[in-house]
């Protein structure tokens, strides 16, 4: 069902509110980020049979790659933030790295139709599904030297995980998928905690008030789900485990989720 909101009238004081009916645009396209250190940082055995899954299942649905940045974005980060640039300066250059990884992705999708698609080729979206493509872009949102400043530090907030769910809100689309190369939510990173709980599913207001030290997703993308108006639910799976992708584009519950409470 689709949210209704009231907006007041621009055009003269005391107008009726407008009522207001927002348009899902593409409900039906599957928004999934492929991580960057988790999955594309690993090379081909981490990276291959998630690519093969996808592939098996394009013609199923139509399926928008958003490529994550990983550790090299990580290191521009420390690098900038060591010469003190601004956050807009920093969101710019992270950019560069999930893009290359997005270019990465389309040359080894090529031949199954994989094409890199840059934000203001948004709109062309309906045509590539049409022809049978698999439309593959940045995870980073185009914000660019526009970053909002942070409350704390100059690292961006609005990052690749970012890019991914507001791509899946604008288009409509009810969940938004991460492929990483943890089973999910933890409360604390699995790696370096062996005593860390997974989550299997958890309201955004929650995860919030919970106040997790380490969490798998960008803070800032919980705080939007609370908010959301269409993409309601975001869904961390391991990519590394065969079968799970498959999965989850066919909406199992597998990994975690977190959803808009």
């Amino acid at each position: 069902m689709i949210d209704r909101l009231t907006i007041p009238s621009a055009l003269a004081d005391g107008a009726a509110p407008v009522d207001y009916r927002p348009v899902a645009l593409m409900p039906e396209v599957r928004v999934i980020k492929v991580g960057g250190q988790s999955i594309m940082d690993r090379g081909r055995a981490a990276l291959f049979p998630v690519l093969d899954e996808l592939v098996a299942v394009k013609d199923k649905y139509p399926l928008l790659l958003c490529a994550g940045g990983g550790t090299r974005a990580r290191h521009i980060y420390a690098l900038a933030s060591d010469l003190e640039l601004p956050t807009g300066v920093l969101a710019a250059l992270g950019g560069y790295v999930p893009r290359q990884n997005a270019r990465m992705l389309q040359m080894l999708l090529a031949r199954h139709g994989g094409v890199f698609m840059l934000h203001d080729d948004f709109e062309k979206l309906p045509l590539y599904f049409r022809l049978g493509c698999i439309p593959i872009m940045t995870g980073m949102p185009p914000f660019g030297y526009w970053e909002k400043p942070t409350a704390h530090g100059r690292i961006p907030r609005h990052r690749t995980d970012a890019g991914v769910f507001l791509s899946a809100e604008v288009l409509g689309a009810r969940r938004a998928l991460f492929i990483k190369d943890e089973d999910g939510l933890f409360t604390d990173d699995p790696k370096k905690n062996p005593a860390a709980t997974f989550i299997p599913r958890i309201g955004a207001r929650e995860l919030i008030a919970r106040g997790l030290d380490d969490c798998v997703l960008e803070p800032v993308v919980i705080e939007y789900l609370t908010r959301a108006r269409y993409c309601h639910e975001l869904q961390i799976i391991n990519g590394r485990r065969p079968g799970e992708i498959t999965r989850a584009l066919a909406g199992d519950d597998v990994g975690t989720i977190i959803f808009k409470d």
